[in-house]
């Protein structure tokens, strides 16, 4: 079985429903994985997602902020939704394909503008998120699975526009970077999109402050497609939808795809 997957941080599922069914029609991924829904799960619009056969959902959401949800054509059961840091926020869901494929759709706090706990509520917030994820994932070692969604972290060098500019600027500090990496190794979990495109820039994220986005290209990778050790040969096909930031009222993100042969 052969499937394509798809995660893409929307910044509102009902504002933005046009173009995730261009995305659906044009690019017709098996599974995309939504984030920042910012809707109760009973007004995310379906009835256009099921005309265009995506005609599975799980989701969890709440009213005007945060929210995930998982739209597939292919048969999915709900199989559980974290709750970490004591926030009571909807920011993870897991489905389960019939082949027995888990995928985890999460999205991490973003932390706020000042990366210092003591004087940042959202910053520290946000480094217990990680903290959680990484030990549940330590605790419960989870196998044929796939973790994607907005991290909110561009790990690497690589994944930002200019590491030096961005060592102090938060989504790219030390104690993320640590803190996310920690996550990964809590299940050995394998970085898909780099296991693709091992070399180079690589962003899914440009900010709406920027007046050319575009040109300007200050991008951050701030969105990913991890999978466990034991599937992580059959992914492959990592790209980033790079001109979808230009569609009409875009998301600040980009989607990330990728396809497992399994």
């Amino acid at each position: 079985m052969s499937f394509t997957l798809a995660t893409w941080n929307i910044n509102s599922v009902r504002l933005r429903e046009p173009i995730v069914q261009k995305l659906l029609t044009e690019e017709a991924p098996d599974v995309l994985c939504l984030q920042e829904c910012k809707s109760p799960v009973e007004k995310i619009p379906l009835d256009g997602f099921r005309a265009l056969g995506y005609t599975h959902m799980v989701a969890r959401g709440q009213k005007g902020y945060n929210g995930v949800a998982i739209l597939s054509r292919l048969p999915m059961k709900e199989v559980t939704s974290f709750e970490f840091a004591g926030l009571d926020h909807a920011r993870h869901i897991a489905g389960q394909l019939e082949n027995g494929v888990t995928i985890h759709n999460f999205y991490v706090p973003a932390g706020g503008d000042v990366p210092d706990r003591d004087v940042n509520e959202k910053f520290g917030q946000k480094l217990d998120y990680l903290t959680d994820m990484r030990d549940h994932f330590f605790a419960e070692k989870p196998g044929k699975s796939i973790l994607v969604g907005d991290l909110n972290i561009a790990p690497r060098e690589d994944d930002v526009w200019s590491h030096k500019q961005l060592l102090k600027v938060v989504s790219h500090t030390p104690v993320e970077v640590e803190a996310l990496a920690q996550v990964q190794d809590a299940a050995n979990w394998v970085d898909i999109t780099r296991q693709d495109i091992p070399d180079g820039q690589l962003y899914s994220w440009w900010s709406y402050r920027a007046k050319d986005w575009n040109a300007a290209d200050k991008g951050r990778r701030l969105d990913h497609v991890w999978a466990t050790p034991d599937i992580s040969n059959a992914g492959h096909a990592s790209r980033i939808l790079r001109d979808a930031r230009g569609w009409e009222k875009p998301s600040d993100h980009a989607p990330v795809f990728a396809t497992f042969d399994l």
